[in-house]
């Protein structure tokens, strides 16, 4: 049991009409005994009351005006005692009754720990917990469903059936092992167990990618030689003037960046500066700059002006795109006008998407082209599908998944039922990793440390 009492101002720091200071621990009520004033006397769980907060130490001084909800264990957020102060917000008022909470009994809340409480204390796993921070986090609906879900328990379910069946194969095991004559373990049919246990699994590693896109969202970075239309491009996918556009080359210096919605996903939509050779210090450094956004982009829109020849620049810039291994998307802009433009490869004229960005001609069509490339149809329609969105959760399924195809290896070759259970139990704690059934402190700590103040 966790004996002392935590407190933190559980809303944005700054200007606004509310400001709410949490305090949950056994001794939650009685701080609040020593600096709250109602009528009321006798406090029932789950009900709120009016009144003043005052410092006894300064003559009784009143700080605020204030609605309280009492909430008793074990119906509250982390299973303690909680009280929830209700005061205007603003930087003055919202911290001064906190110090006032901190001065009579309670400690200032570490990073996540009222969540790391309600994990400890057995009201959600550790899964759900992880949740709590993708909800606060999430950039679109999308991803908030998904944080939701895995809330709820969903992700939980599906890794508690897999370790209830690999649980269940090692009970058989055991059971040979410790008693030879009266039991006859069936290896068909634990293969079979095992094997169906590492076919959810491998489902659910083949939502990673999805679930990494609705989560963080998509890069896209534009890349062109100068004065093709990049910040037009950007200007019309925003539908807003981001970029400073003119019929002058280099005009794109620096790398510019706009989100937007595809699909109901976030995308970072970054203009970078043309690319060609030239002396300019200034030029130079933003064409470095659009190098490294070529590294860390999920997608390449590669630009090309349809009234201008193809060169031995563009050869080059295509070369050096594709060496990077990434998707690429080939746009030729300005698709008003004469045409000029004939490549080399006969494949990308064909697959080249037309555009006027100054006149907004085709963009739809760009867009809906980058939607399918990352998105299937109708994602999130699937309510029962479980999508992994976390690196942690990635990398534990992928461990179990080996240890699960190693164990089918071990009864292929016919190997002893000792030899079967090593890397069953591996399995078995790497899934446990994810539940928080089998993880270290350091782990635990690593995680609640990413969260908020007052979480």
């Amino acid at each position: 049991m966790i004996e002392d009492t935590i407190a933190a101002i559980a809303t944005p720091i700054g200007t606004g009409g509310i400001g709410i200071i949490r305090i949950s621990g056994t001794d939650a009520l009685n701080v609040l005994k020593k600096i709250f004033r109602s009528r009321e006397k006798n406090f029932v769980s789950h009900k709120i009351y009016y009144g003043f907060i005052f410092d006894a130490e300064k003559n009784n001084l009143l700080l605020d005006e204030v609605l309280v909800m009492i909430m008793l264990a074990p119906r509250t957020y982390t299973r303690e005692d909680v009280v929830e102060i209700n005061c205007h917000g603003g930087l003055v008022c919202v911290n001064k009754i906190l110090d006032l909470v901190l001065k009579n009994g309670a400690r200032l809340a570490e990073p996540g720990e009222f969540t790391k409480r309600a994990y400890l204390n057995g009201r959600i796993d550790l899964s759900q917990a992880e949740a709590v921070i993708d909800i606060i986090n999430a950039q679109n609906n999308f991803a908030n469903d998904i944080a939701l879900k895995q809330l709820k328990g969903k992700l939980s379910q599906e890794i508690n059936l897999c370790m209830i069946k690999i649980l269940d194969v090692l009970g058989q095991i055991e059971a040979a092992i410790d008693y030879p004559e009266e039991y006859e373990i069936k290896t068909q049919d634990i293969y079979l167990d095992i094997l169906k246990v590492a076919e959810q699994i491998k489902k659910m590693l083949d939502s990673s990618d999805v679930g990494e896109i609705i989560k963080n969202g998509i890069n896209i970075a534009i890349i062109g030689k100068p004065n093709v239309g990049k910040s037009s491009i950007l200007n019309a996918l925003s539908k807003k003037d981001s970029a400073i556009v003119t019929e002058i080359a280099g005009t794109t210096r620096d790398v510019i960046h706009e989100f937007i919605n595809i699909g109901g996903v976030t995308a970072k939509i970054l203009d970078t500066a043309g690319i060609h050779k030239t002396e300019d210090k200034i030029e130079n450094l933003g064409i470095q700059k659009a190098f490294d956004c070529l590294k860390m982009a999920d997608l390449i829109l590669f630009v090309f002006d349809w009234s201008r020849e193809f060169d031995i620049d563009d050869k080059n810039l295509i070369d050096m795109c594709k060496k990077n291994d990434k998707k690429i998307l080939f746009v030729a802009n300005k698709f008003d006008l004469e045409q000029k433009l004939f490549l080399e490869e006969k494949d990308l004229n064909e697959e080249l998407i037309k555009i006027s960005a100054q006149k907004n001609l085709g963009i739809e069509d760009l867009v809906n082209k980058i939607k399918s490339l990352f998105l299937e149809k109708n994602i999130l329609d699937k309510n029962d599908e479980v999508y992994i969105c976390n690196k942690r959760h990635e990398s534990a399924l992928r461990k179990a998944y080996e240890s699960l195809l190693k164990t089918l290896e071990t009864i292929k070759n016919k190997m002893p039922c000792d030899l079967i259970s090593i890397d069953l139990r591996d399995a078995y704690d790497f899934l446990g990793e994810i539940t928080g059934e089998s993880v270290s402190d350091k782990i635990i700590d690593e995680i609640f440390s990413k969260y908020c103040v007052g979480k």
